[in-house]
């Protein structure tokens, strides 16, 4: 992992990256030069640690492109996948305001460019423009109604469940039509709670019934109504 360079026009490109991001895109150009002074440009290659479990959390992220894995690891080393991270979204917010280290570890699963949008800043932007405050709650909002979400699926939901709502959700709308999902089979197992084999053994069920086909990362959806209607 290393941090952008070309100095001179550093600045005008992160203000214009910020511009880009939901949480200030309503700030025009003269209020985002302060925070772009306290943003940093982080590329992290696949498979790069962004920060560790128990390091402090100085601001929060923002990925620009690419896509990153929040986890926990076990002291054996087992992961467990706790959110994926795409274009657009941020995470450490909580644990910024909160003045906590970070619970999880981060890794890019793609060469990934981030926003390090450093917390000096960012309050003292707070204090100018409290509609900052707002987007970063409602924001925060409605990560834990995700999250409340997850628990209501994994505790209510069968695996098969589970994986297909994720399909759906990848899924273009069309029967017959192949699409991929980029990330690997075992992150998309640990952040739905399942084993491995348990996924593994879904996808094939699903296969023999001729709901779905698979082939490496590409899935192709032949059944939606079948799909939909299957409990496992």
């Amino acid at each position: 992992m290393h941090l952008a360079s070309d100095e001179g026009s550093r600045h005008l490109r992160i203000r214009d990256l910020l511009g880009q991001v939901p949480l200030f895109n309503e700030l025009p150009a003269a209020d985002l030069d302060p925070i772009a002074k306290g943003t940093t440009e982080v590329i992290a290659m696949r498979g790069e640690i962004i920060f560790r479990r128990g390091e402090p959390c100085l601001g929060f992220h923002v990925v620009v492109y690419g896509q990153v894995k929040l986890v926990f690891i076990s002291a054996s080393g087992v992961e467990r996948v706790v959110r994926l991270i795409g274009p657009g979204d941020g995470f450490g917010e909580a644990l910024m305001f909160m003045g906590e280290n970070y619970i999880v570890t981060a890794e890019a699963l793609r060469d990934t460019l981030l926003l390090h949008v450093g917390r000096d800043a960012l309050f003292a932007q707070i204090d100018r423009h409290p509609g900052v405050a707002r987007k970063m709650l409602a924001g925060l909002s409605r990560r834990l109604y995700s999250l409340m979400g997850d628990v209501e699926a994994y505790t209510l939901h069968t695996g098969a469940q589970r994986l297909i709502s994720f399909l759906f959700r990848q899924w273009r709308g069309e029967e017959d039509t192949p699409f991929r999902i980029e990330i690997s089979k075992s992150v998309i197992a640990s952040r739905l709670n399942l084993t491995p084999e348990h996924f593994s053994r879904i996808l094939r069920e699903l296969s023999e019934r001729g709901l779905i086909r698979v082939r490496g990362r590409e899935f192709t959806v032949l059944n939606a109504e079948g799909l939909r209607s299957y409990r496992g």
